[in-house]
């Protein structure tokens, strides 16, 4: 009986209904084992091209869509990457960060033209030491992808250790165990300081908490290029929550000591708070301080004056961590990945 001879319905048109609800049903009817189907639809080479074709044109002419769970099943894969942002320093710091979405936006687009559906979980330590071993263990997903390292990089390390498919966005360290894939934050914060140094700023402020090892990498560039040009810097502990940032920039620049004329900020959020709050109080931006931000976010160019800024290359990060991710969830090696930052210079700096 020619396959033409077959409506699409699943009815022989010759014959009586026919109904093809399995693998074994489908196989019956395409004159090979249940086995060549599953390989035919699942797109492997092990089954020759015209065979492949025929098979894949029988399952559509039946309306035969494979069980999925029980695939995953039997292939021990949920298909589900868990995408983790853990909040060790900054527990009041919101998954609406836009540093965050970014970086998620980015991942999400990649993950699923992978085919991979993603979980989100915002994680908050809060003296645990398991937290991140009760999402690997959980079964639920086959991955993990982590957007920083918040102040937890020795309990990721614990748990590189023996899972392999983790990856993380932050700061690369010698001896590491976990994978990361970020910028080199020490050079990015010594580029901010050496663009406002050149810029004329002579007394300059580092605008960041440093409990996250990212943050603390960038002050420490931001200092060794202060000390190179002999140019003061004064660390001032800014939180990334919007309820604390705020405030402590208001008493920061209230403090009679505040004569800043540069400031390196850690993220172009902290900046934008502060470009905000110096345009209330009449500063001049860049005439009386200019100001570096870090991230190269969307927004930084539609601020006022448009953000001077370090670029991280967030978009290329979210295609290697994902490329990472699949490759080890397959059982391949590889490696860290430390990319190199880039000063943007626009208007909130005299260059």
């Amino acid at each position: 009986m020619d396959d033409s001879s077959k409506d699409t319905t699943g009815t022989d048109a010759t014959g009586p209904d026919v109904e093809v609800r399995t693998l074994a049903d489908l196989a019956r009817v395409a004159g090979v084992s249940a086995g060549t189907v599953s390989r035919a639809l699942a797109g492997k080479s092990l089954v020759n091209a015209e065979t492949r074709e025929r098979i894949q044109a029988l399952a559509r002419q039946y309306g035969f869509r494979p069980n999925q769970m029980a695939s995953k099943l039997r292939s021990r894969r949920t298909g589900v990457i868990g995408v983790v942002i853990p909040l060790g320093h900054e527990k009041r710091q919101t998954i609406s960060d836009p540093f965050f979405l970014t970086l998620l936006g980015h991942l999400a687009d990649q993950l699923t033209e992978a085919g991979y559906d993603l979980m989100l979980s915002r994680a908050l330590p809060d003296g645990t030491t398991d937290w991140l071993e009760r999402i690997t263990g959980s079964g639920m997903v086959d991955g993990v992808l982590l957007i920083g390292q918040s102040d937890q990089s020795e309990i990721i390390d614990k748990v590189a250790a023996h899972y392999r498919p983790l990856v993380a966005w932050g700061n690369h360290r010698e001896g590491q165990k976990h994978i990361v894939v970020g910028t080199d934050n020490e050079l990015g914060g010594r580029l901010a300081a050496e663009h406002l140094i050149s810029c004329g700023a002579r007394n300059l402020a580092f605008f960041g908490d440093t409990a996250g090892i990212e943050i603390a990498m960038r002050l420490r560039g931001a200092r060794a290029a202060a000390e190179a040009a002999g140019v003061p810097l004064t660390h001032v502990p800014i939180k990334l929550a919007d309820a604390e940032m705020g405030p402590q920039i208001e008493a920061a620049f209230a403090a009679t000591s505040a004569n800043y004329d540069g400031i390196v900020t850690a993220s172009d959020l902290i900046a934008m708070s502060a470009l905000h709050i110096l345009h209330e109080r009449g500063r001049r931006i860049p005439g009386d301080i200019q100001i570096v931000g870090f991230d190269d976010l969307p927004l930084a160019r539609l601020t006022s004056p448009p953000l001077t800024t370090v670029r991280q290359e967030i978009a290329q990060g979210a295609r290697v961590m994902v490329d990472k991710i699949r490759a080890l969830i397959e059982g391949e090696t590889r490696h860290s990945k430390v990319m190199p930052p880039t000063l943007i210079a626009r208007e909130t700096t005299r260059s």
